[in-house]
């Protein structure tokens, strides 16, 4: 059992830090581009919301087998698939998640608006200086958000682990997936266990999250 929560902290914890970085770039993009086909892209990075699970987990799964044409690309280099193997996991669950880290970054942004980084500007503060010492401080809640929400989103995954990573034991297997195995074998007492510490863990988040609304509100008053 610990193995279990060890690999569903630790695949929650990569994913949180690789979509901090990935999602940055993307909502500032977002935040300041105009035209009608940002709102294509942000519909695109906001596809998981709306699709169900397994048909992204099947899509995932297919790019990742090893007659695929990204995996083609990888043979070369020994990396005949991902399918069924931790990095597989992480890369269905930062796909899964993506829309939960770059919405709250992407309103972070643009809330500050453009008038800080241009006063930044006047101090001859260079585009990089401007964004890293002006922008990310005053976006900060945005990205506390994003990496509670990812957090919690990835814990308790549930569709995508089990169609890219199979629940395999040691391996692939995670608490939502372990609480289904369970539930199928009739061991409702340690399914039940687990699914209280999956529910703990969404309360901590929500509250969590309330708590930096609030904190953010009374500082603007």
């Amino acid at each position: 059992m610990a193995q279990v929560v060890w690999t569903t902290a630790q695949l929650a914890g990569v994913t949180t830090l690789l979509l901090l970085v990935l999602a940055t770039p993307l909502a500032w993009w977002l935040a300041r581009a105009g035209g009608w086909w940002k709102e294509v892209v942000a519909a695109v990075v906001a596809l998981p919301l709306v699709l169900p699970p397994t048909v992204l987990g099947f899509y995932v799964l297919v790019a990742l087998a090893p007659d695929s044409p990204l995996m083609e690309l990888l043979h070369p280099f020994g990396v005949r698939t991902l399918a069924f193997t931790f990095t597989g996991l992480v890369i269905g669950s930062v796909i899964y998640s993506l829309p939960f880290a770059v919405q709250p970054i992407r309103n972070a942004f643009e809330a500050i608006g453009p008038r800080p980084m241009e006063v930044a500007a006047t101090l001859r503060a260079g585009p990089l200086d401007r964004f890293f010492t002006v922008t990310l401080p005053l976006a900060r809640r945005g990205f506390v958000t994003a990496a509670v929400l990812v957090f919690a989103h990835t814990i308790g995954e549930f569709g995508v682990v089990l169609m890219i990573g199979g629940a395999i034991p040691g391996k692939t297997e995670v608490v939502s997936t372990r609480i289904y195995q369970l539930v199928e074998s009739l061991q409702f007492g340690e399914a039940h266990r687990l699914a209280a510490g999956l529910a703990l863990s969404a309360f901590a988040a929500l509250l969590a999250l309330l708590l930096i609304d609030r904190r953010a509100l009374a500082k603007w008053r």
